[in-house]
């Protein structure tokens, strides 16, 4: 059986780490990519690869998207090289940035910033690499547990991920004549650097938010690398155009 190979943008950290080593543990090559943290990404790698996995990283600048032909480019050649392939078979738009600011004091450069890197950034990423994505193969967008509750401070975010969503059912649809199934996952709150680490690092706000979870916690990483390593398996085949939230029941 030939090997699958997983291209995940954002990978040195987080959930982006998270996910890579999922994967890597159902035997899936990894070609993830970091913005400006080569030494975590790295680390990544080395991590799979000492499992026995296989893992490469690329650089790549999501907001600039004009640069998205070099990486394609970088990307064709990583494959051929170190997978023998000119393809792929999962696409995880992952990469993101998180803003935290009151509707009324949001500034323009935060509101495109979260446009280009959350929005328009997987928009024509997966433009530019959709010839390499195998016919059968998967796409998984992410999105957030904030486009369905609300919480203060997250209206620009959340309407990013609200955006990703509606792509996803578009994509769902344009691309289902090459069997490829596009979904989209939604995290919620996850003990990561997100929003300066609050979750993870400030304990009150960490009790506050568990109180809006049914089983008593908020996420950690495995949570969401698991999930997804779940919906990309054989098993999640016939789900297409679909949002998964791994939230523990947030707010329900």
């Amino acid at each position: 059986m030939t090997q699958k190979i997983a291209v995940l943008t954002g990978a040195s950290r987080g959930l982006g780490r998270s996910i890579a080593v999922h994967l890597a543990r159902q035997g899936v090559g990894v070609v993830g990519t970091y913005h400006s943290r080569k030494d975590d990404a790295d680390a990544v790698a080395a991590e799979i690869t000492a499992a026995g996995g296989q893992a490469v990283m690329l650089q790549l600048d999501a907001t600039r998207t004009a640069s998205f032909g070099a990486f394609a480019e970088s990307l064709s050649e990583v494959l051929q090289a170190s997978f023998g392939r000119a393809d792929f078979d999962f696409l995880i738009n992952n990469a993101g940035i998180g803003i935290n600011a009151p509707f009324a004091e949001t500034t323009e450069e935060q509101f495109d910033d979260l446009i280009q890197i959350q929005l328009k950034a997987p928009f024509f990423l997966t433009q530019k690499l959709l010839p390499m994505i195998t016919d059968g193969g998967r796409i998984l967008n992410v999105s957030s547990g904030l486009a369905r509750f609300t919480l203060p401070g997250f209206a620009a975010y959340a309407s990013t991920k609200g955006a990703i969503e509606v792509l996803t059912r578009y994509l769902a649809k344009e691309l289902g004549e090459r069997q490829i199934r596009v979904n989209v996952v939604a995290p919620g709150a996850i003990e990561t650097d997100f929003s300066g680490g609050a979750v993870r690092d400030n304990e009150a706000v960490n009790s506050a938010i568990a109180s809006t979870i049914p089983l008593g916690r908020v996420g950690r990483p495995d949570d969401v690398g698991g999930a997804v390593a779940a919906i990309l398996s054989e098993g999640f085949s016939w789900a297409n155009g679909t949002r998964i939230e791994v939230s523990g029941g947030q707010n329900v």
